[in-house]
């Protein structure tokens, strides 16, 4: 037991360090290349904070263990969402004035509507899983659009530019990315060996584990941007990590166990997870949108959200634990 759960902090602090450094050195890459701020802010942080969401879906799915990677999706979309947003808007009530974030709001919502249409016979196949992952393209290049159409007026701009590492040399950056890329890997691995093993000790799916304890811990990446984001007052950042990984954990995260590993959805996804991840999507559109104005997540709604995912672990315990 002992050794299982020393796997699974020892893979969670490698994890976030590894995604780190493999964020830093494919921004400071792209920025060598004359790459402007806003695409890399919308493309490649955004991609990179769910790198280990990805990584974990894929090496689970590679291990004959799809609950925990679909349960890694819905739980960390769940954590970001209420966790996430919910401390960042306790510290600072968060504002948005983006015009790329208040579109990305309704794609949002639409990849959600995308991933329950594929599901809905309960059953995660390869096709389903094409589809979703296609859709990933079709979002990078509709943010990548949106990033030139915009460039330098949009407030996101100057927030990203502030954030972008520090310069550094081509062959560094290169070599910090290659790096966390391989120490992904090997913390994935580390975390998801640990997280199986727990559940097997504990007689409990994976399901549960990766909307637990699995989900959290993947989430730990956008929590700390976002609140490094309400700290800075770069409230788009703070808000746009959370909107931008929902969106790569429905369609990337979601889509990998199909292509990889095609299965029948644990009992509980569609009857409790979905419809749970769903309604705080709704909500969170309509907080932040700002359909009289500019959006805003004050500190009531904050407290609501982190209510709200205590009153979701508690619903896991009563329907799956107890």
């Amino acid at each position: 037991m002992l050794y299982n759960i020393a796997a699974i902090i020892a893979g969670f602090l490698l994890l976030i360090w590894s995604a780190d450094r493999f964020i830093c050195g494919a921004a400071a890459t792209a920025r060598n290349l004359n790459i402007s701020p806003l695409i890399i802010g919308l493309t490649i942080v955004g991609f990179g904070t769910s790198a280990p969401e990805m990584l974990v879906a894929v090496i689970a799915s590679a291990d004959a263990s799809p609950g925990l990677a679909v349960g890694n999706a819905i739980g960390s979309n769940i954590a970001n969402i209420t966790l996430v947003l919910g401390m960042a808007a306790l510290i600072t009530p968060l504002d948005v004035h983006s015009r790329i974030l208040r579109k990305e709001l309704p794609m949002l919502l639409g990849a959600m509507l995308l991933m329950l249409l594929v599901i809905q016979d309960n059953h995660l196949g390869r096709t389903d899983g094409l589809i979703l992952t296609t859709s990933v393209l079709l979002l990078m290049w509709w943010v990548t659009r949106q990033a030139m159409l915009n460039r330098t007026d949009d407030p996101m701009y100057e927030e990203f530019e502030k954030e972008l590492p520090r310069p550094m040399s081509t062959q560094f950056a290169i070599f910090c990315l290659l790096v966390g890329l391989v120490a992904l890997v090997i913390s994935s691995k580390i975390l998801v060996w640990g997280a199986v093993q727990i559940a097997t000790e504990f007689g409990v799916s994976d399901l549960l584990i990766g909307l637990t304890i699995v989900a959290i811990g993947t989430s730990l990446p956008e929590l700390a941007a976002s609140i490094a984001g309400a700290l800075k007052n770069e409230h788009d950042i703070a808000i746009g990590n959370v909107v931008g990984s929902n969106m790569f954990n429905t369609l990337a995260v979601m889509g990998i166990p199909g292509l990889i590993y095609p299965s029948t959805l644990d009992a509980g996804v569609l009857d409790r997870d979905v419809p749970v991840v769903f309604i705080l999507t709704i909500a969170l559109v309509i907080m932040a949108y700002g359909f009289r104005g500019h959006g805003r997540i004050n500190r009531i709604e904050g407290a609501i959200l982190l209510t709200c995912f205590v009153g979701y672990q508690v619903l896991l315990y009563f329907t799956e634990l107890k």
